[in-house]
């Protein structure tokens, strides 16, 4: 059975825990983000969050319906800090880009949560206002509402895709990460024209920029694209 959330105003009024803080929403999704960055997304339960604060565990259920829940807060929390470092300047198409990077580098920031959020839907407010921030974009530079909704898809589904799949490469252990890093050099490099004579031919600029993320050039794919469609009518 789904435990009781506690309105914001009564969770104000607790005493504070044996640390001597108030516990808050915030403080809570801040803890949670630390200990998966230290100790991965298996090190994180009621139970410990409740040691890492000081409190019951159960205290955590006054503010979260779930462990399920706090994980979605964790995913707003990112999109929280990407649009903190963002705002419109009137160009949709440098708009969109700019928001793009910064939701993919906060997703990055946190690649063990990156990897628990970035395929979930949470309606949360600032998963809300990235997404009015996209469509808004979309609408006001003239895209009709199908196109606009079509192209928002794209757009936000390529950003997620991107920041799990490279958060993924970052959250593994640090042998296996440098390993798959040296592979376009220790492989790659040293093919034989004769059996791999494309491979072969590219191999220096495969080793230059195989190991860096290829969203920001994804990105602009995708909104040059639009920006053609919408120029064509």
């Amino acid at each position: 059975m789904a435990k009781t959330v506690v309105a914001e105003a009564d969770r104000r009024r607790r005493r504070p825990t044996k640390q001597g803080v108030v516990l808050s929403e915030q403080l809570i999704v801040d803890t949670a983000l630390r200990m998966v960055r230290e100790h991965g997304a298996a090190g994180l339960s009621a139970r410990r969050l409740g040691l890492a604060l000081g409190a019951d565990a159960s205290a955590v259920y006054r503010y979260f319906r779930g462990m399920d829940d706090l994980t979605l807060a964790l995913g707003n929390e990112l999109i929280r800090r990407a649009l903190a470092g963002w705002s419109a300047q009137g160009d949709w198409m440098e708009d969109l880009y700019r928001l793009g990077l910064s939701i993919h580098a906060a997703y990055l920031a946190h690649p063990q949560v990156a990897a628990l959020t970035a395929s979930r839907v949470s309606g949360r407010a600032h998963e809300l206002a990235a997404d009015e921030a996209i469509l808004g974009a979309l609408r006001q530079a003239g895209f009709p509402d199908r196109e606009a909704v079509r192209v928002y898809h794209v757009f936000i589904d390529q950003c997620l895709a991107f920041a799990a799949l490279d958060a993924a490469s970052l959250a593994l252990p640090e042998p296996a990460l440098a390993s798959d890093r040296g592979i376009w050099h220790s492989t790659y490099a040293r093919l034989p024209e004769s059996t791999h004579p494309h491979l072969a031919a590219t191999a220096p600029l495969l080793a230059e920029r195989m190991n860096d993320s290829a969203y920001p050039a994804a990105a602009r794919m995708v909104l040059e694209s639009a920006a053609a469609q919408l120029a064509a009518g």
